[in-house]
């Protein structure tokens, strides 16, 4: 006997007598290709009017409502995660811009001089022995004495950025690479001496911090301010506000001002040379 005999398949049916107690007894003969035909006829039917219902009536809405459920919300889950990693990207981009200008900013305060004939500073024009202006302080009168006795002489003086306590001495031993000074958050900082601002932002580690290029290779830093009144290559005096103390940043445990003192490339030790 073969596994497929088609003649088999097509002489075989199907008998069926419905037992009806106040009719005739009647005999259905149905063959094997008619009742498969007559399946698949109903099965085809079945679904074309499935497929009408669900597109024209509002049936769909209540057979598929926990799939569209749940698709609406990972829809909404997608986008929250996809606006996410936009901020994240934009912050990023920020903080490596940031990174760049102080590595720039760092590289330029290697030099011994400010340089104003530099293309780089063509916007910009130190004038030097301004006239004094009518009024003022007696406190500003000898600043800027001091900055003339300082060009005459080819050196520099540094005065201390804010009044306060030193809370923290230089250890570079243990990264501590300045001063802290104990202050209350929004005390005045004054530039230590003068010079041009080459770095005024805000650092994730740092906060707002502040790096001013003064002649003879020094610069002079100031980190953990609540605001910066200077922005960069801008030109200041010696006593010049330049910013306020504060607690923005990472490494701070409270409100204080670091402040650093470099010699090309070089920290010092602030407390040596700063005229108290």
């Amino acid at each position: 006997m073969k596994w497929f005999n088609w003649d088999f398949i097509r002489k075989t049916t199907f008998h069926i007598t419905p037992n009806y107690p106040d009719s005739s007894t009647k005999n259905y003969k149905f063959s094997v290709l008619r009742l498969a035909v007559y399946t698949l006829i109903y099965t085809f039917i079945a679904w074309l009017v499935l497929i009408f219902i669900l597109s024209v009536t509002p049936l769909k809405e209540f057979i598929f409502v926990l799939d569209n459920q749940e698709l609406i919300e990972q829809k909404n889950k997608i986008n929250d995660l996809q606006l996410k990693v936009e901020v994240l990207t934009e912050q990023l981009q920020k903080i490596a811009s940031t990174n760049e200008r102080m590595k720039f900013a760092l590289k330029l305060a290697k030099s011994d001089s400010i340089n104003a004939s530099n293309p780089l500073y063509d916007t910009l024009k130190k004038t030097i022995n301004k006239k004094l202006p009518v009024g003022g302080s007696i406190y500003k009168v000898f600043t800027d004495l001091l900055n003339n006795f300082k060009q005459s002489n080819s050196s520099l003086i540094f005065f201390e950025p804010v009044t306060g306590v030193i809370t923290q001495n230089f250890n570079p031993d243990r990264g501590h690479l300045g001063i802290d000074y104990g202050v209350i958050s929004g005390s005045p900082v004054y530039a230590a001496s003068g010079g041009m601002v080459i770095f005024s932002d805000y650092t994730a580690e740092d906060g707002f911090m502040m790096i001013i290029n003064h002649d003879n290779g020094y610069i002079t830093i100031y980190k953990h301010c609540s605001s910066l009144l200077k922005k960069q290559r801008d030109f200041v005096k010696q006593g010049e506000l330049i910013a306020l103390s504060g607690n923005s940043g990472k490494n701070t445990t409270g409100p204080h001002l670091h402040f650093e003192i470099w010699h090309k490339g070089k920290p010092i030790n602030p407390e040596e040379i700063l005229i108290k």
